[in-house]
């Protein structure tokens, strides 16, 4: 570096809480109370850049877990490089297990991070991420305090197996709950078949919501190239943790901030390569989130305008037959993004993390493997992106087209005289709990081409947007051979889910939206060559069931159980526009409006 150390030390943050004259009795309350464990006076005060570390691992987030022994790495690449670490936690996210939902929490994680980010004497930061909602959270939050970030995300698992056959995490779920519940499998064979698909430390080995999430942050430019898919086990994981450590401290004195890397060009390419990915349902929310705290407004507008007709080129589990090791060993991220800028579907320029651009860091990243990342000119679907509905029944809802299966659109979109187009009675289930108390009650006269409609499932509903909407045929429906049906709801699916559902839909059923005006019987068309989805009744009609809903008070939903799904419910916004606290992305660049002292 060109500047003097006494210049670099002038512009660390830090050195407001640990090497201010003016205010010294603040600094000596800062020092002393750090300094009781043991760091010492020269590490604090003598211009060597604070960085933070934000710790997702823990006992209740197992998919991050091994954190908690990889930041060793991080640690030891930061002081290598000059800087001293603090490591400090992130309010724990687990998909599986956390009751409502977990992305309830990816709200909450956003915010306590940003007051850490904000109030604390840090000049960098290492978002530890893994698990779906940690990701978004981390780079929402990064996004705004604006302070030099990087992310380190924890690794798919190791191929699940059971004999020769792959097992991918979460796609299995769906798949042997339906022969748990024709009879196929016994409750103990359906455990431990499940159990079979988590074979090591990491999050899902599928392209689910945690390794599309975490892709979107290389493809975003937030960590180090090829670092995204790394396996959780493999030797390069801890590699690229001391790496990254080593980096962020050279981005504080480059003063390389998120602020240069999360352009509206970078969030142009994260949608293009998630489509080239078969990326999750949920990064269109997770992305758009990102991108308004980061001041750019993305729609789902733009989901489809960038990336429908985008090629499949991963052919990863739940879209395509492999998983994650096999995806890393093939080239990751870098060799998909390289077959995109070869098709000029990416901008190259973009500034990432490491300080080269996008183009450079994919330059000569060509696929080692065919089958597992397809050439641009060979993909397994030639449009692989995300459809964006509207139309009476709501303003925005999403189908993932790269999952639309030969069957699926056999018995559904290849009618020659109206192509790419369904129609058919709904069913209509408020809940999760309805669905799975009357799925199979023949009174709802479900048929092979009834449409699943899931609703009081959104932000507000649930509350969370819960992972519902992909629902499994009634077990008569099972029996007969007839694995999926057409599913629309306002709740989210799993991203490891296998089911080309029409979700997110917004605005959701609890805030009067179209949906809350559905009742069984009623007959929807669906077009997706037109973008439309309508509920085929006449304007009048529509007007009485509004009249009589609004009588009533409304789409009725649960009462608020704890105080944040009370707060959450007062600000949230819809799924389309990322579910983001309305007052929240106001707030952009906060860490260099320095808070007040405390004493």
């Amino acid at each position: 570096m060109s500047d003097s150390p006494a210049r670099r030390r002038e512009s660390l943050r830090s050195r407001w809480w640990f090497d201010n004259p003016d205010h010294a009795g603040t600094t000596a309350l800062c020092l002393e109370r750090y300094m009781n464990y043991g760091i010492t006076l020269e590490e604090l005060a003598a211009g060597k850049p604070i960085i933070g570390i934000a710790q997702s691992g823990s006992d209740l987030t197992p998919c991050n877990r091994h954190h908690l022994d990889l930041v060793e790495r991080t640690k030891a690449g930061i002081r290598a490089a000059g800087g001293v670490p603090f490591e400090f936690p992130l309010h724990p996210i687990h998909e599986n297990v956390r009751r409502p939902t977990a992305a309830l929490d990816r709200n909450l994680a956003y915010l306590g991070l940003v007051e850490v980010l904000h109030g604390y004497p840090l000049d960098g930061v290492v978002l530890t991420t893994g698990c779906d909602k940690t990701t978004p959270a981390c780079l929402m939050a990064a996004a705004t305090a604006d302070l030099p970030a990087i992310v380190l995300s924890g690794g798919p698992m190791l191929n699940g197996w059971r004999g020769a056959e792959r097992v991918g995490s979460g796609t299995i779920v769906w798949e042997l709950r339906k022969r748990l519940t024709t009879g196929e499998i016994d409750y103990p064979t359906f455990l431990a078949r499940i159990a079979d698909s988590a074979p090591s430390v990491g999050h899902c080995n599928t392209m689910g919501t945690a390794s599309t999430m975490n892709s979107m942050a290389e493809a975003l430019g937030m960590s180090l190239p090829g670092s995204a898919m790394i396996p959780a086990p493999y030797k390069e994981r801890p590699m690229v943790a001391y790496a990254t450590g080593a980096r962020i401290v050279e981005m504080v004195w480059e003063d390389l901030r998120p602020s240069r890397i999360l352009t509206r060009e970078a969030f142009e390419n994260a949608i293009v390569v998630c489509s080239a990915l078969g990326g999750s349902s949920n990064a269109p929310i997770h992305i758009n989130a990102i991108a308004r705290h980061a001041g750019i407004e993305l729609t789902n507008d733009d989901w489809q305008r960038l990336g429908y007709d985008v090629p499949l080129l991963a052919n990863v589990m739940p879209a395509g037959a492999y998983l994650g090791e096999e995806f890393f060993r093939a080239g990751g991220v870098p060799a998909v993004i390289h077959e995109l800028l070869g098709a000029g579907r990416v901008h190259g320029e973009v500034l990432t993390v490491n300080g080269h651009t996008l183009a450079d860091n994919c330059q000569g990243r060509e696929t080692q493997d065919s089958d597992v990342i397809r050439r641009y000119a060979d993909p397994l679907v030639a449009a692989a992106g995300f459809i964006n509905l509207k139309g009476n029944l709501f303003d925005s809802a999403l189908m993932k087209t790269s999952v639309i299966s030969d069957d699926f659109r056999r018995r559904f979109l290849s009618d020659p005289d109206d192509p790419d187009a369904f129609e058919g009675r709904v069913a209509v289930f408020d809940g999760s709990e309805d669905y799975h108390a009357r799925i199979d009650d023949p009174t709802l006269g479900i048929d092979e081409k009834t449409i699943l409609v899931m609703r009081g499932a959104g932000p507000v509903g649930h509350p969370g947007g819960a992972e519902v909407v992909n629902m499994q045929p009634p077990q008569a429906l099972l029996a007969r051979g007839i694995e999926s049906l057409p599913c629309l709801g306002d709740g989210r699916q799993s991203g490891t889910s296998g089911s080309p559902s029409i979700l997110n839909a917004s605005p959701e059923a609890a805030v009067g939206g179209g949906l809350a005006l559905l009742e069984s019987g009623d007959r929807v068309r669906i077009d997706l060559r037109r973008g439309e989805a309508n509920l085929l009744v006449d304007d009048a009609e529509l007007a009485r069931r509004r009249a009589s809903l609004e009588a009533r008070g409304g789409y009725p939903y649960r009462d608020h159980q704890t105080p944040w799904q009370e707060i959450q419910r007062g600000m949230v916004e819809p799924l389309d526009r990322g579910m983001t606290l309305a007052p929240a992305t106001k707030y952009r660049a906060i860490a260099w409006d320095l808070p007040r002292d405390n004493h």
